[in-house]
């Protein structure tokens, strides 16, 4: 409307303060989008198919790593390493613990528990997300180890020591049960180290009481599916699940890497606490290269959550390209 007579300004002033009670109006009105913040992460939960196999991988939680565990790290590569990451300068760096649920259509499977309430609060909740995955306890069927360290075997008992997983077989390297069962070495071991073979103990005596442990050797079908992969340094047993249906595959590797900023890019950092520091590396080389060489998909217990991507070559070393989020 075009106001052309006397009466303009009255009428803009009309306009103006009923706009100025409208903008009043609105700003006085609560936000409808109002809610209260979350507070919490979802779970812990992300699910992938290999071939008709499907397979969840559910968090356990993460840990912070010194720097300081790397003996072959200095100061300014790794922090050149970092920041290529996008992670902090940190004498401190935060690494993931991942497990995995298999699920053959006959069989369930755990590889891995986590650290129950071994290893302090930021841990301790693959129960949790496996409930939220819709598995109970009970239904596993077989649980398989990569080797004894308590964020991965603690999982298996309760508080109280009993089995978490009531109606499952537990599967171990031999070598690795051996060397966590050996009562010589863990009294020759620094007083701290004995602590580590007290917890390996304990998680799976009442396993092997029930008659429900089997020790494996280094190669072969473990159950329909799912083969080894040995891959010794970082613990005398320690072992990959290669799982396989039709034309696809997933590397379930272990601790090949426990902190990904680092060792794909120096393949020869190795743990301070490694059992055997050359032969960890020479494992983990050897993993790159027949995972980047084959494209076979990995998932890693320590690798950023899902921790299940590719690895690829890089100059000297590798990187890890993270799997991308896909429905099922």
């Amino acid at each position: 409307m075009i106001i052309t007579d006397g009466s303009a300004s009255v009428d803009r002033r009309h306009l103006l303060k009923a706009a100025g009670t409208g903008l009043a109006l609105l700003a006085a009105a609560p936000a409808l989008a109002r809610a209260p913040l979350a507070g919490s992460q979802v779970a812990g939960v992300y699910r992938m198919k290999v071939g008709t196999i499907e397979v969840t991988a559910v968090l356990d939680g993460h840990l912070d790593l010194p720097q300081a565990l790397f003996p072959k790290a200095t100061d300014g590569e790794a922090g050149t390493l970092l920041e290529r990451a996008a992670l902090p300068r940190a004498p401190q760096i935060n690494t993931p613990v991942n497990t995995y649920l298999v699920n053959s259509g006959d069989r369930l499977v755990m590889i891995d528990t986590g650290t129950a309430t071994a290893m302090g609060p930021t841990l301790g909740q693959m129960p949790r997300n496996l409930s939220a995955s819709g598995v109970t306890p009970d239904q596993i069927d077989v649980v398989l180890m990569t080797h004894l360290h308590p964020d991965h075997a603690n999982g298996l008992i309760t508080p109280d020591g009993k089995p978490f997983f009531p109606n499952a077989e537990v599967v171990v390297a031999g070598s690795e049960y051996d060397f966590w069962n050996d009562q010589g070495l863990m009294n020759q071991a620094p007083k701290d180290v004995q602590d580590f073979f007290r917890m390996a103990q304990a998680a799976v005596k009442p396993y092997a009481e029930a008659r429900r442990l089997r020790r494996i050797g280094p190669d072969g079908e473990v159950v329909p599916g799912i083969t080894t992969v040995a891959a010794p340094g970082h613990t005398p047993g320690h072992t990959g699940y290669r799982i396989s249906s039709g034309d696809q595959q997933l590397l379930v590797w272990g601790d090949i890497v426990h902190i990904a900023a680092f060792q794909f890019a120096k393949p020869d950092w190795s743990l301070a606490f490694d059992t055997n520091q050359d032969m960890a590396a020479a494992s983990r080389k050897r993993m790159f290269d027949m995972t980047a060489t084959d494209r076979i998909t990995v998932a890693g217990m320590h690798l950023p959550f899902p921790g299940i991507g590719h690895v690829l070559r890089e100059g000297d070393g590798y990187r890890f390209v993270p799997v991308a989020w896909r429905p099922i």
